[in-house]
């Protein structure tokens, strides 16, 4: 069952040497400030927890896996520096999730836009059903995905990037995602992809935790920078969600 909470819900499960987090919110499993912090924080925890050796990161239910960040907080900015503390919760929990020094592994079992793609470009290796399209559609409301560009372009590349982005109205189907390179496998459904996660999950969490460990530093190599770049994106994203192009976007959004 989903939550009902308004702040949305955060649980983290251990069993054996593999940590599962699992979020979730009424509104398509859509991330509120709150909820990102708890699970940035999250991320750090489990890092300097030396009983796992592996994560899977996962959302409630068996819709959406990640709505993005919540609509009813951007509506309500009201100035730059409210502006870049939205888009700073994104840029918290990619670069808790590029510094972890555990492996994640994400479980997307349903459509996921915005910060929810970047979510799953942040994650080592991702699973997912044929459900799992993806779409970034900020540029229709007069902003753009500067936040999550940098961890979305490291795993699809320029070109799959510009044509994500630039095409925002459309949705791009699970099997794109996987020749892209966002996902390594699409399953038919939940119950195959939940099968597959824990067999690999398993499998993983088997080996020499110090070797997964060094694995993750060099699939994460030159990237120190993004502390600072992804930051300053988010106050980019701020200015923009104060223009007039974007206020008339959100307000027809907002009455439909």
């Amino acid at each position: 069952m989903s939550t009902t909470r308004q702040n949305g819900s955060l649980y983290t499960n251990i069993q054996g040497n593999i940590a599962t987090i699992e979020f979730g919110h009424p509104a398509s499993n859509s991330f509120p400030s709150e909820l990102l912090g708890r699970l940035a924080k999250e991320f750090d925890a489990i890092s300097n927890n030396d009983e796992v050796a592996v994560i899977i990161l996962k959302s409630e239910g068996q819709k959406a896996f990640c709505a993005g960040a919540s609509f009813d907080e951007l509506v309500a900015i009201r100035n730059l520096e409210e502006g870049k503390q939205f888009f700073s919760g994104f840029a918290n929990v990619i670069n808790a999730m590029r510094t972890c020094s555990k492996l994640i592994i994400g479980r997307v079992q349903g459509k996921t836009v915005g910060g929810g793609v970047g979510l799953a470009a942040a994650c080592d290796y991702v699973l997912a059903t044929k459900a799992a399209s993806i779409k970034l559609s900020e540029l229709t409301i007069g902003i753009g995905p500067f936040v999550i560009e940098p961890a979305v372009k490291r795993k699809i590349g320029l070109a799959a990037l510009s044509e994500l982005t630039l095409d925002g109205t459309n949705w791009k189907n699970a099997y794109w995602a996987k020749e892209k390179g966002l996902y390594t496998k699409v399953y038919e459904n939940i119950k195959e992809l939940d099968t597959e996660i824990d067999f690999f999950a398993q499998k993983l969490a088997s080996y020499n935790s110090q070797a997964l460990a060094e694995m993750k530093k060099v699939f994460w190599e030159n990237t120190d920078h993004w502390k600072e770049l992804l930051i300053e994106r988010a106050q980019v994203s701020g200015e923009l969600v104060l223009s007039d192009f974007t206020k008339k976007a959100l307000a027809r959004f907002s009455k439909k």
